[in-house]
């Protein structure tokens, strides 16, 4: 069974968020003592960060769905749920995220680099949280939004400086076991390594990585054998390494000629023309090696590589070559752009902008879609009729009745509010009644406004003076003058 993958497609989904809660304060001698439902918890995020311990993708091969947990819904005393636990995947360094239909999402290179693939639903306010001068107890709270759904495909490509590429049993891995502390399996038929080697070498003071690129034969960019598979690894690497067989037992085949075709296939694949090349003769151990080697040096060194000779098994010519890589991944390193810090653009929406449109349909339905109408209608309890009255007051503040009487809507017509996989669709009225009209105005309730005789009394009696004092005012006295 395989232990390498380095292409998976992964189904997440984000926590939602919790309900908001409806209460109503109760205690002694004070039954009715206005809202305190709590507002719901934030649903969790699922966020993928690089972690240089993970080398590849076979949880996810295994497990493909991934899901965050929910946000707690809130309760009474105005005690808010508990927020959703965020779901950390931990990814290897060089993955990228692209979603199904092939665009990149983003492109993790760096430990540490973080990428939400689906952000949790936000949770609904209690109905003490709605409570306003207008609207003292509401008998209503909002519900948690869903969180996110999302397929996305991880591709990973090996993040190394050297590239290792040349037809299989040419002693790519010998080479990588020779030259750093990696041990990949090593045997003399075609198609060993099944999976890319990656290994660590030290010259001089420079550091870097080298990889192996397994499965490269003619074809190998259409899909052929393995080559396709592994390709994708060459594309981060600074250097490239054509390793030649010089001790072949196929009467077909020289260094020369496979040399061109490996090119051919690195051409049609696309994208590394401009990396640096070097030319290393393997197996100059081998009698009949050595001879080839020297025979064909002349011939590449025309054409403009540098050519090296070398012996895996003999540990012959590596040092030279460490440190001719070496030099060549310090100058790559040094014509890189200097990183600058990420920097934080603000773009404010405009003034005007409502964030909504409307828009007619062939069939005459109106469409609203928007960001704030869509969420409002999926925080709506549309069992509850004053919830059914608040969303349409937003609506209304917002200006969707405006926009559907200048798109031509009239009493009665089909509104649909959302995608047309999940939309709330209802007959439009330019004046939504909550259905509550014995609470009076909407969302108060009368019966929370405790009576109070005292004061009842007090104005009764400031009346009766007030009409004695008018009386008094018009009292004219008896004369007794002329």
């Amino acid at each position: 069974m395989t232990t390498f993958v380095d292409r998976v497609e992964l189904h997440v989904a984000a926590g939602s968020g919790g309900h908001g809660c409806a209460s109503v304060h109760r205690e002694k001698f004070k039954p009715l003592g206005g809202p305190d439902g709590g507002n719901g918890g934030r649903g969790g995020d699922v966020i993928l960060v690089v972690d240089q311990s993970v080398t590849t993708l076979l949880d996810y091969h295994h497990s493909p769905h991934r899901k965050a947990t929910n946000g707690k819904p809130g309760e009474g005393g105005n005690r808010s749920g508990k927020d959703g636990q965020d779901l950390i995947l931990p990814v290897p360094n060089g993955t990228v995220v692209q979603d199904k239909a092939g665009n990149v999402l983003a492109d993790m290179v760096g430990h540490g680099t973080a990428y939400v693939a689906a952000q949790g639903g936000r949770g609904g306010l209690g109905n003490a949280a709605l409570a306003s001068a207008r609207r003292k107890a509401p008998g209503f709270a909002l519900l948690g939004v869903p969180g996110d759904m999302q397929d996305i495909v991880l591709e990973l490509k090996t993040v190394a400086d050297v590239a290792l590429v040349g037809y299989p049993s040419a002693g790519k891995s010998s080479l990588i076991a020779a030259m750093s502390a990696a041990r990949p399996k090593i045997a003399d038929y075609p198609f060993t390594t099944l999976v890319p080697n990656l290994g660590v070498v030290t010259a001089g003071d420079t550091v870097y990585t080298i990889a192996d690129v397994p499965g490269l034969i003619p074809g190998a960019s259409q899909g052929k054998g393995l080559g396709l598979e592994f390709l994708r690894h060459v594309e981060r690497c600074s250097v490239l390494v054509h390793v030649l067989d010089t001790a072949t037992l196929e009467s077909d085949r020289d260094p020369v000629s496979d040399l061109d075709l490996i090119e051919a296939e690195l051409k049609q694949y696309g994208g590394l023309g401009d990396r640096p090349r070097i030319v290393l003769l393997n197996k100059i151990d081998v009698p009949d090696g050595k001879d080839l080697a020297e025979m064909v040096r002349p011939d590449l060194q025309a054409r403009g590589y540098r050519v090296f000779e070398a012996s895996a098994v003999a540990h012959i010519g590596l040092k030279e070559l460490s440190y001719a890589l070496a030099d060549l991944v310090a100058k790559a390193r040094a014509a890189k752009p200097q990183e600058e810090a990420t920097r934080i653009v603000i773009r404010p929406k405009a003034v005007d902008d409502a964030g909504f449109t409307v828009v007619r349909e062939e069939d005459g339905l109106f469409r609203v879609r928007g960001e704030k109408p869509e969420r409002w209608v999926r925080q709506t309890d549309f069992s509850n009729d004053e919830a059914v009255g608040y969303l349409a007051d937003r609506l209304n503040r917002l200006g969707v009745e405006d926009e559907l009487m200048k798109a031509g809507a009239r009493t009665g017509d089909g509104v649909a509010i959302g995608p047309e996989e999940n939309a709330v669709v209802f007959d439009w009225e330019p004046t939504v009644m909550a259905g509550a009209e014995m609470l009076g105005r909407r969302g108060e309730d009368h019966r929370f406004e405790a009576p109070r005789p005292a004061v009842t009394r007090r104005r009764e009696k400031q009346a009766e003076r007030d009409e004695a004092e008018r009386e008094y005012d018009g009292f004219e006295p008896f004369s007794s003058g002329g």
